[in-house]
C-alpha cells in the first residue's frame, strides 16, 4: 500500500470520526442544575442557585448566606442508532451518567456573593461494538468525548435593580476513538486514538435587571474556548500490509472549541404562585467547529508513514436556541416545573456521522422541587429528547445512511441553604 493511497483512505475515514456527543444544543446541555434544566434552559433571567456560575453569574447576587447544590443526571438513550445497507444497530452504551455541584457564600459587608462549581458541559459518546463493514468484517466503532469545568465566580447587587457577575472556568476535554481497529487490508487500516486532552480557560459575563416586582430581564455572554486535544497516542493496524500494529506517540486533534454565546431572557411573575421565563441564545458554532485536523507523528516503525494527517471539514452552522419555562408554587413545600427547548441541528447533513449524534432539536421537561426541612430541598424531574434523524451520503457507509437519536434524562438535585 502506497503512502499516498493510505493518506486518501485515512482522510476519508476522518470524515466519519469527529466529535461524538449525546448532548442537546450542539455539544452543550440545555441547562445546568435541576431548576435550570427543568425550566427548559430558560434560566438567564431566573438564575438563582449555584448553577448561575455556568448560566448567568449575576444570579449569584440572589443568594444570601451560604448555598450548596449537588446534582446528577442519568441519560437513557432509547434510539441512538446507525443504519446503512449492512446495519441497523443501536449503540451499545445506553446509559450515561453526568454530575456536578456548586457552593456559594455571600461576602460579609458587601453586596456580593462568590462561589465555585463543577459542571459537566456536554458530550458523552457512541459505542457500536458490532458493525458490518464494507470490507467484509464485523468490527467496533467508538468515540467517547467529554467536557467538564471547574468554575469560580461572583455576582454583585450593583443597585436595587441591577446585578452583575462574572465567572472564569478551567475547562477540561478528552476524547478516545476506535474505528474498525481489528480490520486491516491493502487499502484500509483500522485505528485507535487514546489519551488526547485539552485544558483551557473560559469566561462568562452576566447581568440581571429587575424592572419591577413582576418583570426581570437577563443577559449573558460566553467567550469562545479553543479545545486543542494533544498528548495522545494513535495505533494503526497495518497487518494487511505486513507492518503489524504501528503506534504513533504524538497525537493531536485540533479544530474543536466551545463556542461564543450571547443569551437574553425575561422572567415574568404575574402573582405569588407563577414564574414564567423565556430565553433566546445565539451560539456561534460556525466559528467554533470548522475544519478538524487529526495529526499522528513519531511512529515506532520506520517503514510506516511517519506522519498521518486527516482534515475533516465540519462547517457547523450557527444556532439560535429558544427556551420557555414555567414554575408553579403548588403549596408551601412544593414547586412544579415545566419547560421546552428548541434549537435547529447545527451539523450540516453532508458531515453527519453515526458517531456525531448532535442532531437533537426539541426537548420537553417536567419536574418538581420539595422542601424537606428548613435547610434541605430536593429537586427532580425528566427531560425527554424528542426523536431526530438525519439521512446522509458517506464514502464509508454508502448512500442513504441514517443516524437517529432519542432519549430520556433523569435529573436530581439536593440543595442546602443556610
Amino acid at each position: 500500500m502506497s503512502i499516498n493511497r493510505l493518506h486518501i483512505l485515512l482522510t476519508t475515514v476522518g470524515l466519519s470520526i469527529s466529535l461524538p456527543v449525546a448532548a442537546t444544543n450542539g455539544i452543550n446541555l440545555i441547562g445546568f442544575g435541576a431548576e435550570s434544566t427543568l425550566m427548559g434552559g430558560a434560566d438567564t433571567a431566573v438564575a438563582r442557585d449555584t448553577s448561575a456560575l455556568n448560566t448567568n453569574p449575576a444570579g449569584l447576587a440572589q443568594i444570601h448566606g451560604s448555598a450548596f447544590d449537588g446534582f446528577g443526571s442519568l441519560l437513557r438513550t432509547t434510539d441512538l442508532a446507525h443504519e446503512d445497507a449492512l446495519n441497523d444497530k443501536h449503540a451499545d452504551n445506553r446509559y450515561t451518567l453526568l454530575a456536578g455541584g456548586g457552593y456559594a457564600q455571600s461576602i460579609e459587608n458587601t453586596p456580593c456573593t462568590a462561589g465555585v462549581g463543577f459542571f459537566t458541559q456536554g458530550g458523552a459518546g457512541a459505542v457500536f461494538k458490532h458493525i458490518n463493514t464494507v470490507f467484509g468484517t464485523n468490527d467496533e466503532m467508538t468515540s467517547l468525548f467529554g467536557i467538564a469545568k471547574i468554575t469560580p465566580g461572583f455576582g454583585c447587587q450593583v443597585t436595587d435593580k441591577l446585578s452583575l457577575g462574572a465567572s472564569v472556568s478551567l475547562v477540561y476535554a478528552s476524547i478516545e476513538q476506535n474505528f474498525f481497529y481489528d480490520t486491516s487490508n491493502t487499502v484500509f487500516a483500522g485505528f485507535k486514538n487514546e489519551g488526547a486532552s485539552a485544558v483551557r480557560f473560559g469566561l462568562k459575563l452576566g447581568a440581571q435587571y429587575k424592572l419591577d416586582d413582576a418583570w426581570t430581564l437577563g443577559a449573558s455572554y460566553t467567550e469562545k474556548t479553543e479545545l486543542p486535544l494533544t498528548d495522545g497516542t494513535a495505533k494503526f493496524n497495518f497487518t494487511g500490509t505486513g507492518l503489524g500494529i504501528v503506534t504513533y506517540n504524538n497525537l493531536s486533534i485540533k479544530g474543536f472549541a466551545l463556542p461564543r454565546e450571547f443569551a437574553v431572557g425575561a422572567a415574568f411573575k404575574p402573582n405569588q404562585d407563577w414564574l414564567l421565563s423565556a430565553k433566546v441564545n445565539w451560539i456561534n458554532w460556525a466559528d467554533a467547529i470548522k475544519d478538524v485536523t487529526t495529526t499522528a507523528i513519531d511512529a515506532n516503525n520506520a517503514l510506516a508513514p511517519q506522519a498521518i494527517v486527516m482534515v475533516s471539514p465540519q462547517n457547523w452552522h450557527n444556532q439560535v436556541v429558544y427556551a420557555l419555562g414555567a414554575a408553579y408554587t403548588y403549596d408551601d413545600l412544593t414547586t412544579l416545573y415545566a419547560g421546552y427547548n428548541h434549537g435547529k441541528n447545527p451539523v450540516p447533513e453532508r458531515n453527519s456521522s453515526p458517531l456525531l449524534a448532535a442532531i437533537l432539536e426539541d426537548h420537553i421537561t417536567l419536574g418538581f422541587a420539595r422542601q424537606l426541612n428548613d435547610t434541605w430541598k430536593l429537586t427532580s424531574g425528566i427531560e425527554y429528547l424528542l426523536p431526530a434523524k438525519v439521512t446522509y451520503d458517506s464514502p464509508i457507509f454508502g448512500n442513504d445512511a441514517e443516524v437517529r437519536n432519542e432519549g430520556i434524562f433523569f435529573h436530581l438535585m439536593l440543595s442546602k441553604r443556610l
